[in-house]
């Protein structure tokens, strides 16, 4: 399947997507996963994303909440899936030497099913730390961390040489970690009235 093909199917699977969008936006209102988020609750997501073991008294005294109200928020977020999980971030430079990979890889074909399998075969290794499905003359774009690049190779060796459905890929190395994170900037929102629980 040529990448003219290969992208119209894959524009065909964006706009089904995107009629999809606007019964998730009415299952929103009906709250099924509906999450409102006030001033205190941003700045409280703020203060975590830069550290999670910030003691609750602590993010009170910063946001002029108390203890418990904190307390409350967080377990909130927690429940709502907001806050969906606390994880130890290493620093890669204390560890070594690591090499950050970008990888942009094409697909012969994007059948449902041999798209799943490459999918589940990226998920599956542990040297992915990020994979997006994506527009363009790529089919996906992984972010892997490896300790040399023979350690690469031999991933790519069996990750994209291996995988019949595999017609290209294009490897970045990364000379320098300029800015590395999943921080969401809270403040993007829209304030709304701030209140005191």
């Amino acid at each position: 399947m040529g990448a003219n093909s290969n992208n119209r199917t894959k524009e065909l699977r964006l706009r089904t997507s995107a009629q999809r969008k606007p019964l998730e936006s009415h299952r929103h209102r009906m709250g099924v996963v509906h999450c409102e988020l006030d001033e205190f609750d941003r700045r409280i997501l703020d203060i975590l994303q830069i550290d999670a073991r910030l003691p609750l008294r602590k993010i009170g005294e910063a946001v002029h909440l108390s203890t418990a109200a904190v307390q409350r928020r967080v377990k909130r977020m927690e429940t709502e899936g907001i806050i969906s999980t606390s994880v130890t971030v290493l620093d890669p430079t204390k560890l070594g030497s690591r090499t950050t990979v970008i990888v942009e890889i094409a697909l012969e074909n994007e059948r449902s099913d041999l798209l799943d399998k490459t999918r589940r075969q990226f998920l599956a290794c542990p040297h992915v730390q990020q994979c997006y499905y994506v527009t363009g003359d790529a089919d996906f774009v992984l972010i892997m961390n490896v300790g040399s690049m023979e350690e690469y190779g031999n991933i790519a060796q069996s990750l994209f040489h291996e995988n019949p459905n595999v017609t290209r890929f294009r490897t970045l190395v990364a000379l320098r970690n300029v800015k590395v994170g999943l921080n969401i900037p809270m403040s993007i929102y829209s304030s709304t009235r701030a209140h005191s629980i």
